[in-house]
């Protein structure tokens, strides 16, 4: 059994609100929720991702530490 009025307290239906927006409803200790990020702005479902360019990596490793390239 738990202690009395040592827990927070429950909120079946706490609004979630992204940008000032409301986008829905979850079970939280808080109020209200505010996200930064939701699925109709993350990046990845916007095509607006940025790929990292990591070419040369092994490279700059291989010279740094004086080793020789596996393909020679």
């Amino acid at each position: 059994m738990p202690k009395p009025e040592i827990h927070p307290t429950w909120s079946k239906e706490a609004p979630v609100f992204c940008d000032g927006k409301p986008i829905g409803f979850v079970g939280s200790t808080k109020r209200e929720l505010q996200v930064d990020v939701w699925l109709t702005k993350h990046p990845f479902y916007t095509n607006s991702q940025t790929l990292i360019d990591s070419e040369g990596r092994v490279e700059r490793f291989m010279k740094k530490y004086g080793l020789k390239s596996i393909e020679n």
